[in-house]
């Protein structure tokens, strides 16, 4: 079964724009943005496929930075039956203090706070949409699930080092991964140790899809025809003619 172990690697990589001028068109620093929203705001970041790390190039690091803190900054923050409400509270008083001890510990770590880093100062359990740069690649919050509306940014130049670093975990549901090449996009989801990836896009779940994990995020698949499996037997059957 999946789902047995709820901590899981996410990774959201801005890759940066190679191959034709066409293909670099077809994904603008626009779909990018709305792709990493999609993939890390679901549920307001309380969901198992949400995006817990990005993992961003020097060369479109600085551009997509500014463009998410200004996205989390816009987001309203309130009760869901308030009109214009976007993010709602986090469960209970335990998951805003998990997620400010995870946020604080980034910046003592030297994470530079983009937009929000806080609480609401208003009654509920509600926690500031937050995006993080400079995240030291040794911080916990970037290995365990925050399951908060958080975004915490690391910048990388190598992108075979950007892959070991987001395998550098024991977790592997879902990773994301957006670039204008579509091969090397191939490439990095080959290389990529989790059971589900998008590629140019911030949703993976799909009815006629296996939905699952590797290493500590599950065995099996909920799903498409290999979730069918778990209700079948299988029979061997050995002829000597």
């Amino acid at each position: 079964m999946t789902g047995v172990v709820r901590v899981r690697l996410r990774i959201c990589a801005a890759v940066t724009p190679a191959g034709s001028a066409a293909r670099n068109a077809r994904h603008s620093a626009s779909e990018r943005l709305d792709g990493a929203m999609i993939a890390k705001m679901r549920n307001g970041g309380e969901a198992c496929t949400s995006a817990n790390r990005f993992y961003v190039h020097s060369r479109v690091a600085g551009e997509f930075s500014k463009g998410l803190a200004a996205a989390m900054d816009a987001l309203v923050v309130g009760p869901g039956l308030e009109p214009g409400t976007q993010v709602g509270p986090l469960i209970n008083q335990a998951a805003v203090d998990k997620v400010s001890e995870l946020v604080e510990g980034a910046i003592d770590g030297g994470a530079r706070p983009l937009a929000g880093g806080g609480s609401v100062d208003r009654r509920g359990w509600f926690y500031r949409p937050t995006v993080l740069g400079n995240v030291d690649p040794s911080s916990a919050i970037l290995r365990e699930e925050i399951f908060g509306p958080v975004a915490p940014i690391v910048v990388f130049d190598d992108l075979d080092e950007a892959v070991r670093l987001a395998n550098d975990t024991e977790y592997g549901l879902v990773s994301y991964v957006y670039t204008g090449d579509l091969a090397r996009g191939l490439r990095v989801s080959e290389a990529l140790e989790a059971g589900m990836i998008g590629l140019n896009r911030g949703v993976v779940s799909d009815p006629a899809a296996p939905f699952g994990g590797v290493k500590q995020s599950g065995i099996g698949r909920e799903g498409g025809h290999d979730g069918l499996l778990d209700y079948l037997e299988s029979k061997y059957v050995a002829v000597q003619w």
